[in-house]
């Protein structure tokens, strides 16, 4: 199989100059049509070109929120390789700023954010007509045109003026600079004076108001007024307006926002993902369905995309959704673009030229071999049966192998795009086309590929082997699945089709180190999981899962369809080592945290501070020499004003880590560093992340830049109980028990072995922090009483819960199971936990579901290593999830 390779570019250095520091800022204080942006909602100001700042929290929240990091980065560098008036046209109608300004500011926000400067042009029908009703007035229209006298528009304009303003200022609230203009801009003649009246048609678009904006760094807010030379304002229609100025701009994209977010196939009553003009627009136009205003928009917009470059496109979303629209493959509103014709091959001599069918194939090839290798794959197809898809430019081919009495399904044996062919789209409609003719088709493509989240969705299933993964879609039934498992099992891509030529290009795909990209199966996360797509994912699981259906006009819905997200699986375009210190690592928890980090791939552990083990040689470290240092605040501001630290993990006692949080507040690093706190300090803080994964958003915990690690005792008791919140009758009642690790290395009665031998020693019986822990993040009050044992690592819970209906054990053991399933790090069992069995593990076990004769109380118990998932283990999941790698790399997984 031949290797796809997406050239997709690393992030613009405009956008990571222009963006400014993002603070942290509870989602919940945010109104929920604007809970995605809501880290983004206040900034300081810079003007772009200031070298200070740092997008890594915002690309971060696009990972985490929206798609994949080859996504984002791909259509961020799109995006920024134009002048900033070309990056977008966004046509913001009435209704919006009335009903969605929110969820519109926040999103323009986000793009100033990430260094992009939109042109945004909005209208007030809706709120003119309802001035204009309240006067008396009934609103006049000639075939869709408003008959604007003096009346009206004097009406108009104070309207305009007056919502311009509001958008303004609402986005300068949120800390954006925002220029509004309301005149300048818009050069017009009358379209027909003894008709309209006072309704102009554009004949001139005047770009210097608009750059002057962008250079002051300001986005432009423009009214759709005109002027005649005369200095006559005439009223233009908003959508008309828009047009004038993608046709003065050519902008890489046009964007009408939309309170229904999309066009609408009537026949179907589905939204259109995409639409591709010269492939779709004469079958379009013969459908009943697309009539009325569906037909006249689409017609409009293939008029204003031929004087576009091909390269622009026009996008019909709501605000909500913008950034997902703009940023992913799947999109989330209607795509509309020019595209390419998709022609067809089913014989070598079909290819006008067969020097460029080599050279597409041989594009994505590296090594000496390499047009040697293209030669004996095109000898090879010249005597066997095969269908190849491909636009003009060959942005895009593949070819698929039909079923033979080897291979019961069509095989997909090459499948290259460039980045062009991304961008417009070209995959989609060529996958399209594939499925049109194969019903069942098998494919197998490289674990470790960037573009893992397409394929994902483009299949039913997959199964991961020695880092190749298969996927299939078709199959009708569970016997072929597990036939095609087992034949993969064993025989690997031989199966697929003719092995000696299979077995030459997959030699070749492996020589180039870049194959077909894949995506991985997952198990559901669990009945709460939010549908949104993340920068980690969990490793391919040997089951199939069902997908959205694709559609002809799909763009490929990433991993966005999966209501379940998973976690866990390495994302390949995050590689660079992430730099760390470790401030605080003379107690047990630091220690363990330094052995997991020595084993992790991606962590570069540079400093490690302990007042008491200054001078001395790091032990249990093989990466690197490190020496213990005594780091004070200041050093801490300046190495992170150098950007020398990418996460910082404070492992200090309680009410210790202030000074140290202030200093890498101050530092304002470049690479706006993490920092997981491992004391009780910032766990009731709402601008930090409560890291706990398996019952946090892990969407939250990805974007987060401060981060407080759980209490241990917490971590067990929440798990223990959230799955019967629901049922609850009163107040849980938690009984743990604590080996003398979690003391600390302070000499005390409760770490002192003979005081504990043949003994059990309560503390803090109320009101213990982690009492107070545990009710603030379930919303529910719960008793705790805490005790220390001889035992050294190790905590067990004993927790009493009342219960507000009858169950049985089988019941709640089954809630527990289902919440859990696919939880890599927590165990439901039917027996009680032993703390024996825990201790040295990496998860949380939680068992025992006796339940009183009355049925209306029931006991769990819970285990958890305190030193382990109770700190150092989870505070690595922390980690891994804001620095973009996997959830669980570095962890031992039993």
């Amino acid at each position: 199989m031949l290797a796809l390779r997406t050239t997709a570019g690393a992030v613009a250095r405009r956008a990571l100059t222009a963006a400014s520091r993002l603070p942290t800022t509870s989602v919940r204080t945010l109104p929920k049509a604007a809970a995605s942006l809501a880290l983004i909602s206040r900034r300081d100001y810079s003007a772009p070109g200031s070298d200070n700042f740092s997008t890594r929290s915002t690309v971060v929240q696009l990972l985490s929120n929206i798609g994949s990091k080859r996504e984002v980065q791909q259509y961020l560098s799109h995006f920024t390789s134009v002048s900033s008036q070309q990056f977008a046209v966004i046509k913001v109608g009435g209704a919006i700023i009335t009903e969605h300004l929110e969820s519109l500011t926040s999103a323009l926000a986000f793009l100033n954010h990430v260094g992009l400067f939109p042109v945004v042009v909005h209208g007030a029908g809706p709120q003119l007509n309802k001035l204009l009703e309240d006067a008396g007035v009934e609103p006049q229209f000639e075939e869709g045109i408003r008959i604007t006298d003096g009346k009206t528009l004097a009406v108009a304009r104070k309207l305009f003026l007056e919502e311009n303003l509001k958008l303004v200022e609402k986005l300068e609230e949120l800390g954006v600079r925002a220029r509004p203009i309301t005149s300048g801009v818009f050069g017009a003649e009358y379209l027909d004076k003894d008709k309209y009246d006072l309704v102009g048609r554009i004949n001139k678009v005047n770009k210097d108001p608009i750059e002057a904006a962008i250079n002051a760094g300001c986005l432009p807010i423009l009214t759709s007024m005109a002027e005649t030379p005369e200095g006559q304002v005439l009223n233009v229609n908003a959508d008309v307006a828009a047009g004038e100025l993608a046709r003065a701009l050519q902008p890489l994209k046009i964007v009408y926002l939309s309170e229904k977010g999309g066009l609408f196939n009537a026949d179907t009553n589905e939204k259109i993902s995409a639409i591709n003009l010269d492939e779709e627009y004469d079958y379009l136009m013969s459908q009943w369905w697309c009539r009325y205003g569906t037909r006249l928009k689409i017609k409009e917009i293939k008029d204003l995309l031929e004087g576009l470059p091909r390269t622009t496109s026009v996008a019909i979303i709501h605000p909500a959704d913008l950034q997902k629209e703009l940023f992913t493959d799947s999109g989330a509103g209607t795509l509309i673009r020019r595209g390419n014709k998709l022609a067809t091959a089913t014989n070598v001599s079909q290819f006008e030229d067969l020097q460029k069918l080599k050279d597409v194939l041989v594009r994505d090839r590296e090594g000496l071999d390499a047009k040697a290798t293209v030669d004996r794959y095109v000898d090879g197809l010249k005597s066997r049966e095969f269908k190849a898809y491909f636009d003009e430019p060959m942005d895009a081919l593949a070819i698929v192998l039909p079923p033979s009495s080897t291979s019961p399904l069509a095989n997909l044996a090459t499948f290259t795009i460039t980045k062009s062919g991304w961008l417009t789209n070209v995959a989609d409609n060529v996958f399209a086309s594939i499925q049109k003719d194969h019903p069942k088709l098998v494919w197998t493509v490289k674990e470790d590929d960037e573009n893992l989240t397409w394929f994902f969705d483009k299949a039913e299933g997959s199964l991961s082997k020695e880092g190749e993964v298969m996927f299939w879609y078709g199959l009708e039934n569970g016997d072929e699945v597990k036939q095609l498992m087992t034949e993969f099992t064993k025989h690997g891509r031989s199966m697929l089709g003719d092995e000696n030529l299979e077995a030459r290009l997959h030699r070749a795909a492996r020589q180039a180190s870049r194959g077909l990209s894949a995506s991985t199966n997952s198990t559901p996360q669990r009945q709460q999981a939010r549908a949104f797509s993340t920068n980690a994912r969990r490793p391919v699981a040997k089951t199939s899962r069902t997908s959205r259906p694709i559609v002809s006009s799909s763009r490929g819905y990433a991993t966005t369809t999966n209501p379940n997200p998973p976690f866990g699986t390495k994302n390949s375009s995050n590689t660079q080592p992430a730099k760390v210190a470790l401030i605080g690592a003379r107690g047990y928890t630091g220690q363990a945290l330094i052995s997991l980090l020595n084993s992790h791939p991606h962590m570069d552990l540079r400093h490690v501070s302990s007042r008491e083990l200054a001078g001395q040689k790091l032990k249990g470290y093989e990466k690197r020499d490190i020496t213990y240092e005594n780091l004070t605040a200041e050093d801490v501001r300046r190495m992170e004003e150098k950007g020398e630290i990418d996460c910082w993990v404070m492992a200090l006692p309680n009410g210790v880590c202030k000074p140290f949080v202030d200093a890498v507040n101050e530092g304002k690093g470049p690479q706006n560093s993490v920092i997981v706190d491992l004391s009780a300090d910032y766990r009731f803080d709402k601008n930090w992340t409560y890291g706990l994964p398996e019952l946090v958003n892990r969407s939250d915990i990805a974007k987060a830049t401060r981060i407080a690690n759980p209490g241990c005792y917490a971590t067990a008791a929440q798990v223990g109980i959230a799955p019967l919140v629901p049922f609850l009758g009163g107040q849980p009642t938690i009984f743990g028990v604590s080996g003398y690790s979690g003391a600390g290395t302070k000499p005390s009665p409760k770490n002192d072995v003979e005081n504990l031998t043949n003994n059990i020693i309560p503390y803090s019986l109320t009101d213990h922090i982690h009492e107070r822990e545990i009710s603030n993040q379930l919303g529910v009050e719960v008793a705790f009483v805490p005790h220390v044992a001889v035992w050294f690592q190790g905590i067990h819970h004993t927790i009493s819960i009342p219960l507000k209906q009858s169950m049985t054990s089988r019941d709640i053991r089954q809630l527990y199971q289902e919440r859990y399933a696919g939880e890599k790090l927590i165990k439901v069992s039917g027996e009680p936990p032993s703390v024996k069995a825990i201790s040295g593990k990496h998860g949380v076990e939680v068992g025992g579901f006796g339940v009183h004769s009355s049925g209306k109380r029931v006991v769990v118990c819970a285990t958890i290593d305190n030193l382990l998932k109770g700190a150092a283990t989870q505070c690595l999941q922390n980690m891994n999830l804001s620095l973009g790698f996997a959830e669980y790399e570095g962890i031992p997984l039993d």
